[in-house]
């Protein structure tokens, strides 16, 4: 796994002029996608026959254990935490079928690894009395996402405020059924043995189902040079479960057990809302600070809501800056944790006591680094530093 992790980040850089992503924060297992089609940081709408590609490389590490709102501290404490670490590009390609509409494509390439006790020989001192970790991981592309934008109003009319609204659909190109290597110990002499089995779903490659997703972009100038921006993203997942096996069915499994036997194929959104500043007009830097909250719901908008999943959500600041060179613009930012939340599923809430509620691990930040490229289209492109700056969604 470690081996193939120069080969990602050498695609990265080979893909350096690709669009932004969108994505998760540990065990709530937000799926890497593109969240605002057509618009990358720092950019207008695209002109009638422009083209725009471009990359965004994300990175974290989940570690921190919540249920509820409250941190299971001694999880660190004993050393027992699951670590998730997360690598992603997202790729997309964008064309401006008019000067208010584009399409987009948008595929994520992934690499994800994790280690646990528990999921092998256990956390226990007695299971486990050497305290071994293991590994496990996923590597390939996640789900595509195809997707259109539309500017309510005309760019090149109104460029002190604008809104725009999206629609697209998610495709199931990512496996959802990875398989790893899990290591427990043989009863007769203790020693080591392996079976094969699907991974935790926070590190599958896709989720199994086919997605709608609503989008709108917003920004209004409110002073020289500074943009209050907006963006919001819903994927809705109709589908209630995949083939996912995330729990054997026996004669003494329960009927609550019995709703978490397969993966659940779960909603997810994202919400930013930030001010821009520019800080170099000529020099095309600009700055920005705004906070973003992304999650998964426990019951989906549309359809069943069973399978297993771990819903919650997290609450971030956003700083951020970006950097024109021409018709290219780069972005850095790194959404910082300020409130985590592991909600109940409708598994946790079919418990008759109350007292079943789940946990998951979060990470504590992200880095993103991003870069996308404008050509083409039948007549000049306006300056980006020249027009509200804001950024893309991302899950």
């Amino acid at each position: 796994m470690k081996k193939q992790l120069p080969l990602l980040i050498t695609a990265c850089i080979v893909s350096v002029l690709f669009s932004e992503n969108i994505l998760a924060q540990g065990c709530v297992a937000i799926r890497p996608m593109s969240g605002c089609a057509g618009v990358s940081a720092g950019s207008a709408a695209l002109n009638k026959g422009q083209f725009q590609i471009g990359a965004n490389y994300r990175y974290f590490r989940s570690f921190r254990h919540y249920r509820g709102d409250s941190e299971q501290v001694e999880r660190l404490e004993q050393n027992t935490e699951v670590i998730n670490h997360a690598h992603s590009i997202d790729l997309g390609l964008s064309y401006g079928i008019t000067d208010r509409l584009s399409v987009s494509a948008n595929l994520p390439f992934i690499n994800y690894d994790r280690s646990s006790l528990y999921e092998h020989y256990g956390n226990s001192a007695t299971a486990n009395p050497e305290h071994k970790r293991f590994h496990t991981g996923s590597q390939g592309i996640g789900d595509l996402r195809l997707s259109g934008l539309y500017w309510l109003f005309n760019p090149e009319k109104q460029m002190k405020y604008n809104v725009a609204v999206g629609l697209g659909i998610k495709l199931p190109t990512g496996n959802e059924n990875v398989q790893d290597e899990f290591h427990r110990r043989k009863s007769s002499d203790g020693s080591d043995s392996i079976i094969v089995k699907a991974v935790d779903q926070s590190i599958q490659l896709g989720d199994g189902g086919v997605g709608i997703s609503l989008e709108i972009q917003a920004f209004t100038g409110v002073f020289t040079n500074g943009t209050l921006y907006f963006n919001g993203f819903y994927m809705s997942n109709p589908q209630e479960t995949n083939k996912t096996v995330n729990r054997v069915i026996t004669p003494t499994t329960t009927d609550i057990q019995k709703i978490t036997a397969f993966h659940s194929i779960a909603d997810q959104y994202v919400a930013r809302l930030g001010l821009n500043y520019t800080v170099l007009p000529s020099r095309g830097l600009s700055v920005n600070l705004g906070v973003r909250a992304e999650g998964i719901p426990a019951k989906d908008l549309i359809g069943k809501s069973g399978g297993f999943r771990r819903p919650g959500y997290i609450v971030s600041a956003e700083p951020g800056v970006s950097y024109q060179h021409g018709s290219v613009i780069f972005s850095f930012n790194v959404p910082y944790a300020l409130y985590r939340n592991r909600v109940k599923s409708v598994a946790d809430l079919a418990d008759p006591t109350g007292q079943a509620h789940g946990d998951a691990a979060f990470a504590d930040y992200s880095i993103n680094l991003g870069a996308a490229w404008r050509f083409g289209g039948h007549h000049a492109a306006m300056p980006l530093q020249n027009v509200p700056q804001f950024k893309k969604v991302s899950e």
